[in-house]
């Protein structure tokens, strides 16, 4: 049997079954990112002043990013004013850089808001921008249960920052 190592999952699974609750603490790991100065190591690749973009660590494709608020809150009835406007904007923003840089065919974009809907982190609202490509579903997470990324985290944040750095003012 061939195997296909992705040593990067196991830090997801030991995560996510450490805990069953919902975190509410404003420790979680977007409020680490945001108050760090450490962007690079908390893969944060870009600050607004009411959002802020994370490359997911866990991608399904590239350039599978997260765009947050910067407030620590769980549902949309909790955001208002720039801190509900501004991450829809980033969104649009970035899908239009995605554009550029990878050329995708298509984009999911979305939130979970709240656990059952799927939140793994359903304390600190965030949506996902997930560029997809034609036949990017291929046999490998069906048979070999793996996802094939094409690029590292930290080289796609260096390409990513360098790009933002010439359109995006923080």
């Amino acid at each position: 049997m061939d195997r296909l190592w992705a040593p990067w999952r196991a830090q997801y699974i030991r995560e996510a079954s450490a805990s069953t609750e919902v975190d509410t603490d404003p420790g979680c790991f977007l409020c680490r990112g945001i108050s760090s100065r450490d962007d690079r190591e908390n893969l944060l690749v870009w600050r607004g002043a009411h959002s802020v973009v994370v490359l997911n660590r866990f991608p399904y494709n590239n350039g599978h990013l997260l765009v947050a608020p910067l407030v620590h809150r769980g549902t949309l009835g909790e955001l208002s004013g720039p801190d509900l406007t501004e991450p829809i904007e980033t969104v649009r923003t970035m899908i239009s850089i995605l554009d550029r840089m990878l050329r995708p065919h298509g984009y999911n974009v979305g939130l979970n808001q709240g656990k059952s809907a799927g939140a793994g982190l359903p304390g600190h609202l965030h949506w996902h921008v997930v560029p997809r490509w034609d036949g990017d579903t291929n046999f490998m997470p069906v048979l070999g249960h793996a996802k094939v990324i094409v690029e590292s985290l930290l080289e796609f944040y260096d390409r990513l920052a360098a790009e933002l750095a010439d359109v995006l003012e923080p």
